[in-house]
């Protein structure tokens, strides 16, 4: 398989913050929309981008609390969105539309992790409701601002959670096959890596360019809400007090370098004419190959995506997909 999954490398690494790579950047006069961005890294994005200068957009399906979250993102605009209402989507886009602005930057950070079965009003499973089919819904209705942005870049937060599993075609919503909460998750997550290769495919003579990110593991953004003590500290990210345990060589990041990788491809130099890539510790991810995958699976401390989640045709296939699923 032909791909661009190469080290640059950036300079950066598993350990810088949001702040050490967004430095020199002046996003003034830029807009960007931070789905997500008022909890866990979506609100260190939002901050971030706004301290750079950029107008924030941060939607929200608890108006109230998005408010509270905010202190440190002065100006930022907070409006309606529900990733499992299409209606509300469309509602979102229309009125971002008609201010007549351009959108620069969209970070896809928004999503839940590991649910028990929950299906939205068309059926559809609300893993990848909410963490794919909602954002592909939103940024194709958001397209002409995008395009109108002349050098816009979409980030799609993803996670190593793409070793969970494959995207399964003949059963995108456990229909038939047991639920398995990591197996709806990992889907999910391949999801949104798939979908950042077919839309910098599709986007990029427009000016449009995509990233999908895996972030790390930040044990505070409430996204292992639904997941056991027991399983959390298992994986290494609690100590035997239950305090985070912190080593960004295996992932285990604070907030502000969990926020790191979106900001960069959001907003790095380094990045010009680059896209449809998956990334990780600001930088672009190497592909994992058979001989490595053991290894790769085995701990966190190898980098890598695996092939399937950045596959060309299983991305156009989805797109193809989720234009039905999303009408």
């Amino acid at each position: 398989m032909t791909t661009a999954q190469h080290p640059l490398p950036s300079g950066f690494g598993a350990a810088s913050t949001a702040e050490e790579v967004i430095k020199g950047v002046d996003l003034t006069g830029k807009v960007a929309i931070v789905t997500g961005g008022y909890s866990g890294i979506g609100v260190e994005t939002a901050r971030v981008l706004r301290s750079a200068g950029a107008e924030v957009v941060v939607p929200a399906r608890d108006l109230e609390r998005a408010r509270t979250a905010l202190p440190d993102v002065p100006g930022a605009e907070v409006e309606y969105l529900d990733l499992l209402d299409p209606a509300s989507i469309d509602a979102f886009a229309e009125k971002f539309l008609a201010s007549g602005r351009p959108l620069h930057i969209l970070v896809n950070s928004a999503g839940i992790m590991a649910t028990p079965l929950t299906r939205d009003a068309r059926g559809y499973e609300a893993q990848f409701a909410t963490n794919h089919l909602g954002h592909f819904q939103l940024v194709a209705r958001l397209w002409p601002a995008l395009v109108a942005a002349d050098g816009a870049r979409v980030v799609a937060v993803s996670s190593r959670g793409i070793r969970f599993g494959d995207v399964d075609f003949d059963d995108l919503h456990f229909e038939h096959r047991p639920y398995e909460p990591f197996a709806a998750y990992g889907q999910s997550k391949t999801a949104n890596a798939l979908f950042a290769v077919e839309l910098d495919r599709r986007g990029r003579d427009q000016g449009v360019r995509a990233f999908a990110v895996h972030p790390g593991t930040i044990i505070e953004t409430g996204l292992a809400k639904h997941v056991s003590a027991e399983v959390v500290r298992a994986a290494g990210a609690l100590d035997e007090h239950g305090r985070p345990v912190r080593d960004p060589s295996r992932q285990l990041k604070t907030v502000e370098q969990g926020a790191a990788t979106s900001v960069w491809c959001a907003t790095s130099p380094q990045l010009t004419g680059l896209g449809g890539v998956y990334c990780e510790n600001c930088d672009v991810s190497p592909l994992v190959t058979e001989a490595d995958e053991a290894e790769w699976r085995a701990g966190a401390e190898t980098p890598g995506v695996l092939s399937y989640a950045v596959d060309p045709e299983a991305a156009a296939r989805l797109w193809e997909v989720s234009e039905r699923l999303t009408a």
